[in-house]
């Protein structure tokens, strides 16, 4: 009896410790095609469920409680085929904040070129050294982008071996027929996120990244003005990225995930440094000028 008690608690330890890398919800919404065997789309969902959390797609130690909490919505537009669809898929990442209960936003994407195969049970198979489907490269292409803003925001510039990744991904799914990998399809796809990223141009906004969540976020739960002080002064390195590329795709998603925390952290902040942040905020993201508005309200 004794030694079964110490097996099961090896296996429940190593389960613990050597858990995957993300913990992630999936949602398949396929209320657009009609008269189609809806079994299909809920074994869909529970393999990309499965894809996407049991695939280990690191070689670090990782315990339960340190998984990468996301999102994937997949809303089928379209049926092809009788095994192909067109879809849209969004993806979004949270981080959680040091002693708070608060999680940050890392990635909130609508990817809109999403085309791909899928027979009921079909196992989802994955390698990194080649495209072999378009379903699962584009799911490993946001996982790998997911881990490396994690990794980003926990030390400067520690996502890099997952955004090589990535950039893999996007190079062997060059010749794929489906769309979302070429630079001259869009200046707003998969390609272009991760040409960005890996661009030293834009290493600013990867700075940013940092500073902005393990100086600036992680601090204030015990020094609020001191974490806020950074956060400010973190803002002034997308400025310079800004005024060097003006209008860039990588600065969009950057906002995509941060423009309502920037109002959230500021909104506490003193009149000064209120102003200094809505303004800079106001040169280089023009786009969310309302909700930024909401920090000086209070003046």
């Amino acid at each position: 009896m004794k030694k079964i008690q110490i097996t099961f608690f090896i296996i429940i330890l190593s389960f613990q410790v050597f858990s995957q890398e993300l913990n992630c919800r999936v949602q398949v919404a396929h209320q657009k095609i009609q008269g189609t065997n809806i079994k299909a789309f809920e074994t869909l969902q529970q393999a990309i469920f499965e894809f996407m959390n049991n695939t280990k797609w690191t070689d670090h130690v990782i315990n339960m409680d340190e998984r990468i909490e996301c999102n994937i919505l997949i809303n089928l537009t379209e049926q092809v085929s009788t095994d192909e669809y067109k879809a849209t898929i969004q993806v979004q990442s949270n981080r959680p904040v040091y002693g708070s209960t608060y999680n940050s936003v890392m990635l909130n994407y609508l990817d809109g070129n999403f085309q791909f195969r899928y027979v009921e049970y079909q196992s989802l198979d994955f390698t990194l050294s080649t495209h072999t489907s378009n379903l699962t490269s584009v799911l490993a292409f946001y996982a790998y982008l997911i881990l490396g803003l994690d990794y980003d925001s926990f030390s400067l510039e520690g996502g890099t071996e997952f955004f090589q990744k990535a950039e893999t991904i996007v190079t062997n799914a060059q010749n794929a027929r489906e769309k979302g990998w070429r630079a001259f399809e869009s200046n707003k796809n998969r390609y272009w996120i991760i040409e960005n990223i890996m661009e030293q141009k834009y290493n600013g906004i990867r700075q940013c990244i940092y500073e902005h969540h393990r100086l600036g976020l992680d601090v204030m739960a015990e020094k609020p003005e001191d974490g806020r002080s950074i956060i400010a002064e973190s803002i002034k390195l997308l400025q310079k990225v800004h005024r060097a590329k003006p209008g860039s795709f990588l600065m969009q998603l950057y906002f995509n995930a941060k423009a309502d925390e920037y109002v959230n952290v500021f909104s506490e902040s003193f009149t000064d440094e209120k102003n200094r942040v809505f303004t800079i905020l106001k040169e280089i993201d023009p786009a969310n000028m309302t909700k930024y508005q909401k920090i000086t309200s209070n003046n």
